[in-house]
């Protein structure tokens, strides 16, 4: 049967007598607009005896106030190339292919330029393609046009030359080699054949220099067990397209884990086709984007997930090894029969930082023989070893090290022994830092080396076995800045130039094609020699894993958000205003509590009324480290007894002050372990977030987000009208469908083209690429964390997350009618206790919301200077100098889909974001106006795109062809999960029309007649 779930966004809607909720829920707007400014003296005005033709301009004014800046736009004269380069013709995109590769984000991608400027990524799809871009990967573009980078070479903090730092560095080395000291090359892990090669030939040059991998979020638990087991440090790869039974244990594989990318293959077996999907259990502390989409969520402790690997491999196994009970044991064993009676179809992954735990994996998956899990392929995108670090460290202050130099590295920050590694690097005769920017490590060091974007750079990368990509400059370098390969070449004394080096390395890989073909595609796919099987003593390791112990008064767990990553990209404001998925909390950093453990620290969260959401502070001490003033967030579904930090955040060196947020958790990274023993203590204060969970909220509107269960679904018994309703309406006293009913006349839309979105619940992991996508597409503005709170973000496209309680509302008057008594168990007060607090473990669904399009839209109806109308194409268009701002289409849009232009966001200080200087500016969409101030502004399905592949079918004297439309729009195409399909359904075979017959498929508020464009399918929960 359908749902009938109460699905909330904030714990806030549970309060049935929360003013606040009520209040926005009856108005769209939280914050009056500013008249003011405009009328001076509002008491004075209104205490004025007025005719009736002065009320109405008054009335006039507080509804187009906002707007009048846009009637006088700025005019800016262009200039055409005086000469025009060969390879470029105005107006008309190209595309690279190339890779990303910064140390902790790796993709293929395309990258698309206009007027040799890259202004956006994409996706790159041929074959050999291993990780697709993922939303910070998107925002990366914006990184290259930022105004803080590091402009030239530093020595001591003072503007020199190339040459001078050559000579410094050369004299280093040449003194630490007359009298053998020690030189070390610190970089994160890059993956580059060719890189690799070259520090070899340096080492040979060298001989007391070696190379020391660093990355800020390690992985070295991991590694270390990859190597135990077979005999080389990298990371095994999963393929969960081929898993019908996945069990993680801490491994949240839709975000960061071990590089991320996981989320294509784990969509493909989460659609149901033929009756058949896959399940999905997950055994986590914090909620993650992996819980999130799990079918079966057990929230433990680090404590009890180590216990619960070892309970799972007695099983799978077969063994006998002694562990102690632990919370919701009997879940634990259920899923652990379930992986076991999928065999070769089953898989496990772990995220626990415990080399014992990681050694369990692979006897587990071994065991299994799982189809999913794949050493042979291994990942090579984390190499770096947290003991040679601390050993280095160590030598540092000891005053061992000669020379340093260091590349895409910044552990003053990231290290939580940075105050070690800064006092070491005092004694360090030499140091010199390839960084982007002047950051935390580069400040101290007595070089300071500006390194290019990878948008500027040649170079190589293996993500994983099997595949070797090429990065490819899009632009020449903004900067006086120098390649880390090309430095290396000229301290060997080898006069060759870094991209004739590549050349040589890449031919010989990619034997069998051309260097052109090479850099054209991109990516290239080398055989795979399988690996045997592993050696390690799995026994053993599931014994000492058995011994694990309580951590600490609370159980720490340190992780990295899908916007922030390990924060190398802090100044990337497209990232720092990306709402976190689950929290739903930008511009922020915060340790999330369970609300038992939040009740017994004395801390809260509440909302103001306007909506914002105000926290309690608290310190974290672990160890000797200790952490003040971190905010808290009461996270539904958080493991009692356990506590989680977000990476990445509280840097300050060389970003714009307002990035400048956050608190620096890798203080609380010591050991480069992410689980760790913590105390916590309330302190004073109250923290203002800029958190969107209650904005724009479509709370008890019964079928905004439909589901099933998997078993009800395949029932033949059962019709997709009892799961999938349409709604009915009253037409002369007959009930009827809803979408059967009109308010207007319709015309034939069969002719010419017309554009319909699908979007397929079960395939949507939140993951937020689409977000980033369209911000980039459609110069969406960035509005800061004060205007975020007040309601006033910019973005055309959001992604609603929802929270149910596990049970529906029968099974909760199941357990009403069994109460006995007062007291007990099964008392009514026990019992109604436990039915208020539906937050301890809820389901979690998302769902993202734009302009749905409508053919029969609310807003064009009401708008009084008709700004807004409907396309032959199924498009809902803005007509940006028609709209005189009075707002009055939001009110009357039940999908809460427009934004306001509060502001001029473009070249305005008071917004000092990458829209207010020159070099920001580059990264502007030139298809896409730049809004001025006071009008509406929302998607438009990228009319641009869609116009571009008309015209140049036009252009060619053809019909469009089949396909050509499928993902024109910046959110399908940046889609890796394929939840996003969007094309011409008057096109038969395009996959928009044969999704648009599927029986899950729905539309927002069908009942209220406004005919979406844009559709969507029936989450189905394989329970």
């Amino acid at each position: 049967m359908s749902s009938n779930k109460k699905y909330w966004k904030s714990v806030e809607e549970l309060n049935d007598n929360s003013s606040i909720v009520e209040t926005l829920r009856n108005n769209e707007f939280a914050e009056p607009i500013p008249v003011e400014e405009f009328l001076g003296d509002k008491e004075s005005l209104s205490a004025t005896s007025t005719s009736r033709r002065d009320f109405l301009k008054y009335v006039g004014f507080s509804t187009a106030a906002a707007s009048l800046a846009a009637c006088e736009g700025p005019v800016i004269k262009s200039i055409p190339y005086v000469v025009q380069p060969e390879e470029i013709i105005p107006g008309v995109a190209d595309y690279y292919a190339t890779t990303m590769a910064d140390g902790f984000d790796f993709a293929n991608i395309l990258i698309k330029t206009r007027e040799g400027r890259p202004i956006k990524v994409e996706n790159n799809i041929v074959d050999g393609v291993k990780l697709s871009a993922n939303a910070r990967v998107h925002a990366s573009v914006l990184s290259l046009y930022d105004s803080t980078r590091l402009k030239q070479p530093k020595i001591a903090k003072k503007a020199a030359s190339w040459s001078d730092v050559d000579a410094k560095v050369k004299a280093s080395l040449n003194d630490a080699k007359a009298n053998g000291g020690q030189v070390v090359l610190l970089t994160g892990t890059m993956a580059s054949p060719s890189t690799d090669k070259l520090i070899a030939e340096f080492i040979a040059k060298n001989p007391s220099a070696k190379h020391v991998v660093y990355d800020a979020v390690s992985e070295s638990n991991a590694l270390d067990a990859f190597q135990m087991a077979y005999g080389e440090r990298a990371l095994a790869d999963y393929d969960f397209s081929k898993s019908e039974v996945i069990v993680s244990v801490g491994a949240d594989f839709l975000g960061d884990w071990q590089g991320g990318g996981f989320d294509s293959g784990y969509a493909k077996g989460r659609v149901p086709k033929n009756g058949k999907m896959s399940k999905h259990i997950q055994l986590e502390s914090n909620m993650s984007l992996s819980g999130a989409n799990a079918d079966k969520r057990i929230p433990l402790t680090i404590t009890d997930q180590k216990h619960a690997l070892v309970k799972i491999y007695n099983i799978i196994t077969g063994a006998s090894v002694g562990t102690q009970k632990i919370a919701r044991e009997e879940e634990v064993i259920k899923a652990a029969q379930q992986l076991k009676s999928a065999g070769s179809k089953g898989v496990l992954v772990s995220g626990l930082d415990d080399l014992n735990a990681q050694l369990l994996v692979f006897a587990i998956n071994n065991a299994l023989k799982s189809e999913a899990f794949n050493p042979s392929g291994a990942r090579l995108t984390r190499k770096g070893d947290a003991k040679a670090v601390a050993q280095l460290v160590a030598d540092m202050k000891a005053g061992n090290v000669h020379t340093l130099i260091m590349n895409g590295v910044n552990p003053v920050y990231t290290l939580a022994a940075s105050k070690d590694f800064a006092e070491g690097l005092k004694k360090v005769k030499l140091s010199v830092a390839f960084s982007l920017k002047e950051d935390e490590t580069a400040v101290l060091s007595t070089i300071a080396a500006p390194a290019p974007h990878y948008l500027e750079s040649w170079g190589d990368v293996t993500i994983s076995k099997g595949n070797y990509s090429i990065m490819q400059p899009t632009i020449r370098p903004l900067f006086d800045s120098r390649q880390f390969q090309e430095a290396i070449l000229l301290w060997s004394d080898n006069s060759t130039s870094y991209y004739d080096y590549l050349k040589v390395v890449g031919s010989s890989i990619a034997s069998g094609t051309t260097w052109n073909k090479l850099v054209h595609d991109g990516v290239y796919a080398t055989p795979v020699t399988a690996v045997s099987g592993g050696n390690a003593d799995y026994a053993k390791a599931a014994s000492d894993l058995a011994q694990a112990k309580k951590l600490g008064e609370f159980e720490l767990v340190l992780y990295t958000k899908t916007g922030m990553g390990d924060g190398q990209q802090a100044n990337n404001p497209w990232l720092q205003e990306f709402p976190d998925p689950i929290t739903r909390v930008s511009w922020d950093n915060y340790v999330t509590v369970s609300r038992a453990d939040a009740e017994k620290l004395g801390v809260e969260n509440y909302n103001v009324a306007n909506g914002g959401l105000n926290g309690s502070y608290v310190s974290i001490e672990v160890g000797g480290a200790k952490l003040e003033k971190v905010p808290v967030i009461i996270q539904p579904g958080q493991a009692v007894g356990t506590i989680g930090v977000a990476l990445g955040y509280g840097r300050k060196e060389s970003l714009k002050e307002e990035m400048q947020v956050g608190v620096n958790a890798y203080t609380l990274y010591a050991g480069s372990n992410a689980n760790q023993g913590a105390k916590v203590a309330k302190v004073s204060g109250d923290h203002e977030f800029a958190c969107v969970q209650l904005q724009r909220t479509l709370m008890g509107r019964g079928d905004i987000l439909k589901e099933t269960t998997l078993s009800v679904f395949n029932d033949p018994k059962v019709d997709a009208s009892v799961w999938n309703p349409a709604p009915m309406v009253s037409l002369d006293h007959n009930p009827v469908k809803a979408n059967t009913v009109d308010l207007w006349d319709s015309f034939d839309r069969t002719i010419g083209h017309h554009f319909k979105l699908s979007i397929d619940l079960n395939s949507c992991t939140g993951c937020g690429a689409c977000v980033i996508a369209c911000h980039a597409e459609n110069n969406v503005p960035v509005v800061g964390k004060a205007e975020v709170r007040r309601s006033r973000d910019m973005h055309w496209l959001r992604i609603d997350r929802y929270y149910s309680s596990e049970e529906t509302f029968a099974k909760d008057n199941e357990k009403k009618e069994g109460f006995e008594g007062l007291f007990g168990d099964k008392g009514s007060l026990g019992g109604f206790g436990e039915m208020e607090h539906p937050s301890d473990n809820p389901q979690v669904a998302f769902q993202p919301v734009m302009c749905q399009h409508c053919n029969h839209a609310p807003c064009e109806t009401v708008c009084p200077v008709a700004a807004t109308s409907h396309g032959r194409q199924g498009q809902n268009h803005m007509a940006y100098n028609r709209c005189v701002g009075t707002r009055y289409c939001a009110n009357n849009c039940p999908y809460k889909v427009r934004r306001f232009n509060w502001f001029l966001y473009n070249k305005n200080s008071e917004f000092d974001f990458h829209m207010n200087d020159d070099l920001g500016r580059m990264v502007l969409n030139p298809d896409v106006v730049v809004r001025s101030r006071g009008v509406m502004e929302k998607c438009s399905f990228c009319i641009q795109s869609t116009q571009a592949v008309i015209l140049k079918a036009k252009r060619e004297g053809r019909p469009v062809k089949e396909g050509e439309f499928n993902d024109a729009c910046a959110c399908s195409a940046a889609c890796t999960s394929g939840s996003m399909v969007f094309g011409d359904v008057n096109e038969k075979e395009s996959p928009v029309a044969k999704l648009e017959q599927d029986p899950r498929m729905y539309h927002l508020l069908e009942h209220v007649g406004t005919k979406p464009n844009v559709f969507y399918h029936v989450k189905v929960r394989n329970t």
